[in-house]
C-alpha cells in the first residue's frame, strides 16, 4: 500500500503544494497528490497548480492567517522555480 509520503516522493511536490490542492479541490491529501502529479506533467497543469497556490495565498491573507500565507508563498516560489519556465 502506498502512503502519502510515497506519493509525495513520486510526484516531486511539497506537502504544502499538495495541501493547497487538497483544500482548493476539496480532496483527501492522497488524491490531491495524485492530481498534482498528473497536473505537474504539463505546462497547463503547472499553471493551474500555480493558480491554485495563488488563490490559497489570497484566501489565507483574507483570513489574516499570515503564517499560512508565508508558507504558501514559499511553496509557490519553490514550485515556480522547479516547474514553470522563467519569463523574459
Amino acid at each position: 500500500m502506498l502512503t502519502l509520503r510515497d506519493c509525495l516522493d513520486m510526484c516531486d511536490l511539497t506537502p504544502e503544494v499538495v495541501e493547497a490542492i487538497a483544500d482548493r479541490e476539496r480532496l483527501p491529501a492522497i488524491l490531491a497528490a495524485q492530481l498534482g502529479c498528473c497536473l505537474s506533467c504539463t505546462p497547463d497543469g503547472c499553471r493551474h497548480i500555480d493558480h491554485l497556490l495563488s488563490a490559497s495565498i489570497a484566501d489565507a491573507a483574507r483570513q489574516r492567517n499570515f503564517r499560512r500565507c508565508v508558507r504558501l508563498r514559499r511553496a509557490r516560489d519553490q514550485f515556480r522555480a522547479a516547474h514553470l519556465p522563467r519569463q523574459a
